[in-house]
């Protein structure tokens, strides 16, 4: 990860201070770094505990495209704040910072066409692709909430399961290009981020301090799956009264706590956490059919704590 973090900076750098600025900034609130993690893990448990230069370069590229819809993220949901600190919209206004995510983004394609990546490309390309795709598809569900449980689970797993599909994927194919494995371990990704984005969801609920309030999902009229779980499980008078809580009196405290505790009486929240266990032992049972190492281990201490992370 070392070795990474300052590969990771060269590929970022430029000929443009303010860039370069910008680029110290975001390096220096680096966040968990998962995903780089998941590339390097799956990458070594396929090759003897042996990564290369394109395992590198996979890494970069996913955490130049995941940094690039993180800032994008930030202007769209108007947010001025990321991981307790300031975003890049705050500081330095939409302007620059959608046109920071586009230099990113275009970075992340170049870093594999000069080395003639194209298997890494293809695969990153379709997420950021299905991101877009997930993201226009919650924000026109969010206008009509009519979301089905099926259709949050096509929602989260191009907005969130995707990328984190594409590092596992990534990390396969940087040593075993055309392999069946590298299905295997997009599958395996793409399990582990549903059991992720479930997560999230969950802490919405929560009491802890995670560095945002609680009730934002329902503020901003994000469907969940412990909300619409209740939604489609309670009768139609509560029914009529969360949409119209939700729709009408999102900003009121007090409508949004009672929301809140609503769906937590209503079995919301033990739903969603069945929900996630589930993905998460599919995503441990894929990992049985490769021989015990600490590789293995290691990658199986990643799909735990994504369920047991506490922000």
């Amino acid at each position: 990860m070392e070795l990474f973090e300052t590969k990771f900076r060269d590929s970022m750098s430029s000929k443009v201070p303010l860039l370069n600025r910008i680029t110290y900034y975001i390096v220096n609130r680096k966040g968990k770094q998962m995903r780089p993690m998941f590339v390097f893990l799956c990458a070594k448990l396929l090759n003897n505990g042996e990564v290369n230069e394109r395992t590198y370069r996979g890494a970069s590229v996913i955490e130049l495209i995941h940094t690039a819809t993180l800032v994008h993220d930030d202007v769209v949901d108007d947010s001025n704040k990321r991981r307790g600190f300031f975003s890049i919209n705050a500081l330095w206004k939409n302007k620059i910072a959608v046109l920071v995510g586009d230099y990113f983004l275009s970075k992340g394609m170049l870093l594999c066409i000069h080395h003639q990546d194209f298997d890494l490309l293809k695969i990153i390309s379709v997420s950021v692709r299905e991101i877009v795709e997930g993201e226009l598809l919650q924000l026109d569900k969010a206008r009509r909430l009519d979301i089905t449980e099926d259709v949050y689970y096509e929602i989260i797993r191009q907005k969130t399961a995707t990328l984190i599909a594409s590092c596992c994927s990534l990390g396969a194919c940087s040593v075993k290009p055309d392999s069946p494995e590298v299905e295997t371990f997009r599958k395996f990704g793409e399990l582990c981020g549903m059991a992720f984005q479930i997560k999230d969801d969950l802490f919405d609920y929560g009491e802890e301090k995670i560095g945002k309030p609680t009730g934002i999902d329902i503020k901003e009229q994000k469907m969940t799956l412990p909300l619409i779980h209740v939604l489609n499980n309670c009768s139609n008078d509560k029914k009529k009264w969360l949409i119209n809580s939700i729709k009408n009196h999102n900003t009121d405290k007090k409508r949004v706590k009672e929301v809140i505790a609503f769906v937590k009486e209503h079995g919301g929240l033990d739903y969603a956490v069945s929900k996630m266990l589930s993905f998460k032992e599919q995503a441990l049972h894929l990992l049985e059919d490769f021989p015990p190492s600490s590789y293995r281990n290691s990658l199986e201490l990643m799909v735990n704590y994504v369920v047991e992370r506490k922000k």
